[in-house]
């Protein structure tokens, strides 16, 4: 950071920080969080909805595979986010962490990973909205390749410009948007799987013990793996709770087995019920939820209208994620100022302190990814095909962060870890290893293309994955070798970096400052716009979703 902007943040930080010491409200002791909230965190920022239609192709396997992903994905990168987060707490999340293992060219690397595939992800979670509303108004719209790109383009590119007027009060949107458009959904799925079973409603799926194991039979069987991993991503943001708990080595533990145990269980729950509804031959990767929910509704005899409620709640809900998403990612590429890797035609931001050339950027990569859907045999096709491709991006990412936790226990072995993965250098090498295949596995399969919908031939269908993955990772090297000194930004929007300084004030001054008087802290400080409505939690430090959590629908930015 400039030494300018340093020395302005710290004689504002120094003002506000100590009119905080003397506030109890302001600065507090260390907070405790219990195994049952974390758990209940991890729930929030992990579960989804959009992925369950894929695993729900496999029946009864899909528990198989779900508990295969918790034990290969899930659980390996909980615990090693959990020590790195615990160890270097430090603003940048994984920028830092990749960063400090390999050095910086790596860093932006992972944090490039992590803004491209967000490019890559709108789309599909943009369709699934399209494809939502669709059901409100006329179903077959949700297979119309035209209808869907119109509603995408014009979702993201309003949302955008809403974005560029510097509207943060949405974010606070993200907890109510949460609960409307995945929770109660969630909880009206499950209920009506449950209700399948109990009144004895045609099962499409009808249970034998020998359905329960997956088929390896072909390898177009494991494609929807993908689908269990993409499910699971977020889960990091756990790991920022660590070093919250009174006991980190023995809390933790506790409250990752419950959070994986929770989702797993509502997510194999919620995966069969849309197996006992509808059939596998008819199930839209795109749709699957409203279409589950208007031929459960209309089997009960409830009418139309309940499954038009349930259409609404989730476009309603989904809208309001991709709104809290917008910002994130943009500021997360933001925080590379430093590196001179953003090219100046990136810099611009507006007086609301909304970087506008890197949203304009984003939503014309997003409208581009958008277009793919016309040009794909299917809507499914398109979809999954994008859905891979996120995950690849993704994995290749989460990848980076277990090696970075495998190299720092050599290269810092004596850095104070108040969690760490069990086993020494042994356990970390065994969890880190198992993530990584699970990591490389998924990457693999993310080629397959799916046999049960029309694609590609095969060879053409690999070689545009894999040209997406080139094109999707060498900007950064490009960017490297053009880069000049002049790219280096000599005055960056503070308030893009509000909460990076203010820690690092902090932590030079010595003060722990509690989460809920960082915003005036950093606001007194001259850190914070008067309409900066927003304060980042350690497990967004560097406003982005540090490890994105596709599957994510908690929040990201805490008001």
């Amino acid at each position: 950071m400039p030494s300018f902007h340093l020395r302005h943040a710290k004689r504002g930080a120094e003002r506000s920080l100590a009119q905080a010491e003397g506030s109890s409200k302001s600065v507090s002791g260390p907070r405790f969080m219990g195994a049952g909230s974390i758990a209940l965190l991890s729930l929030a920022a992990v579960l989804t909805l959009r992925g369950f239609p894929a695993v729900a192709t496999y029946g009864w396997s899909s528990i198989a595979y779900y508990i295969a992903g918790a034990v290969l994905f899930l659980v390996p990168l909980a615990m090693i986010a959990a020590e790195l987060a615990s160890a270097y707490p430090k603003a940048g999340g994984l920028y830092a962490w990749v960063k400090e293992a390999f050095q910086e060219r790596s860093g932006v690397l992972a944090i490039w990973f992590e803004w491209i595939e967000d490019q890559v992800w709108f789309p599909t979670v943009l369709s699934f909205v399209a494809a939502a509303a669709a059901y409100v108004f006329d179903p077959s719209l949700a297979e119309n390749k035209l209808y869907l790109v119109l509603v995408m383009l014009g979702v993201f590119w309003g949302l955008t410009l809403l974005n560029f007027l510097g509207l943060r009060w949405m974010l606070r949107l993200n907890n109510p948007g949460v609960i409307i458009g995945t929770l109660t959904p969630c909880a009206v799925l499950i209920g009506i799987g449950l209700y399948w079973l109990i009144a004895g409603k045609h099962n499409q799926i009808p249970f034998h013990a020998s359905k329960l194991a997956p088929s390896f039979s072909h390898v177009s069987n494991l494609v929807f793996f993908v689908g269990v991993v993409l499910g699971y991503a977020g889960i990091e943001l756990a790991g920022f709770h660590a070093k919250e708990t009174r006991n980190p080595k023995r809390d933790f533990p506790r409250a990752l087995a419950l959070a994986v145990a929770l989702i797993v269980g509502i997510s194999v729950v919620a995966t069969l019920a849309i197996s006992f509804v509808v059939p596998e031959k008819e199930l839209s990767l795109v749709a699957g939820i409203p279409q589950t929910f208007a031929l459960a509704f209309k089997s009960i005899g409830i009418g139309g209208w309940a499954s038009k409620l349930m259409a609404v709640l989730i476009t309603i809900g989904t809208l309001v994620l991709i709104s809290t998403w917008l910002l994130g990612p943009s500021k997360g590429l933001y925080a590379t100022e430093s590196t001179g890797e953003l090219p100046p035609a990136l810099h611009k931001v507006n007086k609301r302190h909304v970087p506008v050339s890197l949203l304009s950027f984003q939503a014309l990569l997003t409208s581009v990814f958008a277009l793919f859907f016309l040009f794909v045999p299917s809507v499914n096709t398109s979809y999954w095909m994008l859905t891979a491709l996120t995950t690849q991006i993704l994995v290749m990412m989460y990848a980076m962060i277990m090696a970075a936790g495998i190299r720092l226990r050599y290269t810092e072995p004596d850095m104070e870890r108040p969690y760490k993965v069990p086993g020494g250098l042994l356990g970390m090498w065994i969890v880190g290893g198992i993530g990584i295949f699970g990591c490389a596995f998924s990457f693999i399969i993310g080629f397959v293309p799916p046999s049960e919908y029309k694609h590609w031939p095969t060879p053409i269908y690999i070689a545009a994955m894999a040209a997406a993955i080139i094109i999707c990772s060498i900007p950064p090297f490009i960017t490297h070798r053009l880069r000049k000194p002049s790219w280096i930004m000599d005055h960056p929007d503070n308030v893009l970096l509000e909460v990076e300084e203010l820690k690092e004030v902090a932590q030079q001054l010595g003060v722990e400052v509690a989460l809920d008087s960082a915003e005036g802290a950093a606001s007194s400080a001259g850190l914070v716009g008067s309409n900066a409505a927003t304060v980042v939690t350690g497990a967004d430090v560097d406003g982005s979703s540090n490890g994105s959590s596709k599957g994510a629908t908690g929040p990201k930015v805490v008001g």
